[in-house]
């Protein structure tokens, strides 16, 4: 969130004279602030002991990070799109519909062609994730990275996307009837995919002290 500049300006003033963060809030809050802006304003210098404020680092956009975060995050869609489908497929297979035989062959050709794509895209996730984490821990404030940042909330909508739909879809069938087993195995695989990506980059971003969504 960008911090106007006259609140930024009052908070470094602010903490230059030693006065308690409460404080400053609070005189903010009176003022008419939102508690939004007040909170990334006084977010934006760190906490530690010195005689002036210390700015934290600025989110920034490397061409170089756009490039692995990209790449990262594709091969991740693609690996998770993929190993859906593979699942999809076999319940397909085991689980099959009375009313529709004409699956069977192609079912098969969609599996080999899912486990293609995890073979490939797979390796190169787990490249680029490694790579990634080493950077991040040699550097930490490569977190503040907004490619990052973006492409992680994006998985987090895509992921809240998915599960809202599976169950609204599941409830709907349920309502009327028409929840079979099939239908109930390829969602609970869906929302097992997608809650699994939802929990792992949740804690991600609680990891980098940013606000997650709760």
């Amino acid at each position: 969130m960008a911090v106007p500049e006259p609140l930024s300006e009052f908070v470094q003033a602010s903490l230059a004279r030693g006065l308690p963060r409460a404080d400053i809030e609070a005189a903010l809050l009176k003022a008419g602030w939102e508690k939004e802006q007040v909170k990334a304003g006084l977010g934006s210098f760190a906490e530690v002991e010195f005689p002036v404020p210390v700015p934290r680092p600025v989110p920034y956009l490397s061409a170089r990070e756009a490039f692995l975060y990209l790449l990262l995050f594709s091969t991740l869609y693609l690996c998770a799109w993929n190993l859906g489908n593979v699942g999809f497929q076999l319940v397909n297979i085991h689980v099959p519909d009375p009313a529709d035989t004409s699956y069977y062959g192609s079912a098969r050709d969609s599996i080999r062609w899912s486990l293609a794509a995890i073979i490939v895209s797979f390796p190169v996730f787990f490249w680029m994730s490694s790579l990634t984490n080493r950077e991040l821990h040699a550097d930490p404030t490569k977190r503040a990275s907004r490619v990052r940042r973006w492409l992680t909330y994006l998985t987090l909508f895509l992921a809240a996307v998915i599960i809202i739909s599976v169950l609204i879809d599941h409830v709907d069938k349920l309502l009327s009837g028409e929840l079979s087993r099939r239908i109930l195995v390829k969602g609970l695989i869906a929302v097992g995919i997608a809650g699994t990506l939802f929990v792992y980059y949740l804690k991600d971003l609680r990891a980098d002290g940013v606000d997650a969504p709760r």
